[in-house]
């Protein structure tokens, strides 16, 4: 889920580069803040890329998302945080997956296990969980005795005529790939299928869905591929082409679930995607 986006104080922005750029966060202003100042410490050491470069690059998230993470006011999603660290530190510093994620996991734990601060806002109570008080006064003559009966009702019978009916949940699961796991080895200038297998978890049915490519590589694969419509509990497999480039290669193509105008699914999840290596074995 995207996260709104505040701009912090600006700092100058260098030659020839366009846009705002936010200011570095407080690391002393707690663990939050810490953790977002190595954040945006990594993205100095990659370059400091434009958010919108780093979506480009394969990240799946919003840039305001991407932005917020490095900002300190709130600790991101895990999703958020890997996408961020994923397009920078293993694609373009090169570092490795496995120790990467274990280290910034590590890190994005320690900053979450530090409660945050109480809030000193009163807490305002819904009306319709207020206590309806309701009087009756029954006069009973007898012997000169008046009884006085009071009573309370919850508000509990309001709250769930308010309720109204339960909104409808998109959501999607990867259940594996079915061709070419990752690592595998393909021959130059050669054409193969590969095929991931998806569950619809929500209770929307998928239809007039795509595959969005996000990101550019030396193999060559469709920019948008067509999903079966899938009903929510079934699995689809979603089959791309892909076409390998005369030479030795490696080629991770990272792709999103999108609409036909390309707005993308499921902004937090990792994307799916294949990992081939080009060479004649």
């Amino acid at each position: 889920m995207d996260v709104s986006v505040g701009w912090a104080a600006m700092e100058q922005v260098p030659a020839g580069r366009r846009g705002r750029r936010t200011a570095r966060p407080d690391p002393a202003s707690g663990p939050v803040g810490e953790f977002a100042d190595r954040l945006w410490l990594l993205k100095q050491e990659a370059g400091d890329p434009s958010y919108d470069e780093m979506t480009r690059l394969g990240a799946a998230a919003s840039k305001s998302s991407l932005a917020a993470a490095a900002q300190g006011r709130t600790l991101p999603s895990w999703e958020i945080v890997w996408e961020f660290v994923r397009v920078l530190a293993v694609d373009r510093l090169g570092r490795d997956l496995a120790d990467t994620e274990k280290q910034w996991r590590e890190r994005w734990e320690q900053a979450r296990s530090v409660p945050a601060e109480p809030s000193t806002e009163p807490e305002q109570v819904p009306r319709s969980r207020r206590t309806v008080a309701v009087a009756a006064l029954t006069a009973v003559v007898a012997g000169g005795l008046v009884a006085v009966v009071t009573s309370a009702m919850s508000g509990r019978d309001d709250e769930r005529a308010e309720a109204g009916p339960v909104a409808e949940h998109d959501d999607s699961a990867f259940e594996g790939d079915i061709t070419y796991p990752d690592g595998t080895v393909v021959p130059p200038k050669s054409t193969f299928t590969k095929t991931w297998r998806l569950r619809n978890t929500g209770t929307v049915v998928w239809a007039n869905r795509f595959l969005a490519r996000a990101n550019e590589q030396a193999c060559e694969a469709p920019d948008l591929v067509a999903i079966p419509q899938t009903k929510p509990g079934e699995t689809v497999d979603i089959s791309v082409p892909v076409t390998t480039p005369a030479g030795p290669a490696t080629c991770k193509i990272y792709f999103k679930m999108a609409d036909e105008q390309g707005r993308t699914f499921f902004p937090a999840k990792r994307p799916i995607f294949l990992d081939v290596r080009v060479s004649q074995r």
